[in-house]
């Protein structure tokens, strides 16, 4: 209940909260929730990469609200790791931007394509039932973990894992450049940017919002070498006050947590300036 778009309206928090719990266990399967910007998700019991946008409104707040001032219409958002498609449907939310998800596990990846029929968003995003690597081939990926599914690496005892495609994001895109990517795949960051060299080097890319908690450690890969590999492409490590608009540097001291890698600083803020306003859930706007 601490989450900043809460404060001040707390008491509308917990009822979203209570009402979730209870009508989640008397109404069986997904249910349809008010997005942004007039877009909306499905909504299941056991899905928190989504349920907590509906206690939120913006479960990823810096992150999600960054991608929604940055962007704009006729652009190109590449989403790795799309889950259900929060990141998708909010990029897509903004008219006439345009949308690349990977997602590789069956029962997610159903649940992704389901949001972007709910939404009619099928003209302007294309889902990839891909894992994103440094290589075109096959990977054993984990199911049945929800947010948390991830590429098994040599050193688990996974016994469970399917074989899904993996490609490299610059060989998808086939020269395209987006100008915002987001990568969430637990761990498999430095694999996906390795497999999108070519994108990285193209000044088109504005920004990168990364997942950094550590555990690319299941892969022999630490935060810092991530971190390195991004400011060796000229980019700096930021957070973002969507209230006041403003990237905040992120203190090397603390290498891990989610991070904003922004090229060409004063034009991505000029940009989150001038962005309109748009609207929240219940109301509001930001």
């Amino acid at each position: 209940m601490g989450h900043p778009l809460n404060e001040g309206s707390r008491a509308k928090a917990l009822g979203r909260f209570v009402a979730w719990q209870i009508g989640s266990r008397l109404v069986p399967g997904p249910v349809v929730m008010e997005f942004v910007n007039g877009s909306r998700l499905l909504v299941s019991r056991g899905t928190p990469a989504v349920t907590g946008n509906l206690y939120t409104r913006l479960h990823e707040f810096p992150e999600m609200a960054f991608v929604l001032h940055a962007i704009r219409a006729g652009e190109l958002f590449v989403d790795v790791g799309a889950n259900i498609g929060a990141y998708t449907v909010l990029a897509a939310s903004i008219p006439g931007v345009r949308c690349a998800a990977f997602e590789p596990a069956p029962d997610t990846f159903e649940r992704l394509t389901e949001n972007i029929r709910l939404n009619d968003f099928g003209s302007r995003v294309k889902a990839n039932q891909l894992a994103a690597g440094a290589e075109d081939g096959e990977i054993v990926f984990t199911k049945g973990l929800d947010s948390v599914n991830h590429v098994v690496s040599a050193h688990e005892n996974f016994a469970d894992g399917i074989s899904v495609p993996a490609r490299r994001v610059d060989t998808v895109l086939r020269g395209e450049n987006p100008v915002i990517m987001k990568i969430d795949v637990e761990g498999y960051e430095m694999r996906v940017l390795q497999g999108a060299e070519g994108i990285l080097k193209s000044d088109m890319l504005l920004a990168v919002v990364l997942e950094m908690n550590g555990s690319g450690t299941r892969y022999g890969i630490d935060d810092r070498e991530i971190d390195k590999l991004m400011v060796d492409h000229g980019f700096v490590a930021r957070s973002y006050d969507p209230r006041a608009r403003k990237l905040i540097p992120v203190p090397n001291s603390n290498p891990s947590g989610n991070r904003i890698y922004v090229r060409d600083t004063a034009a991505v803020e000029q940009r989150l300036r001038s962005a309109p306003r748009f609207s929240l859930a219940g109301g509001g706007s930001l």
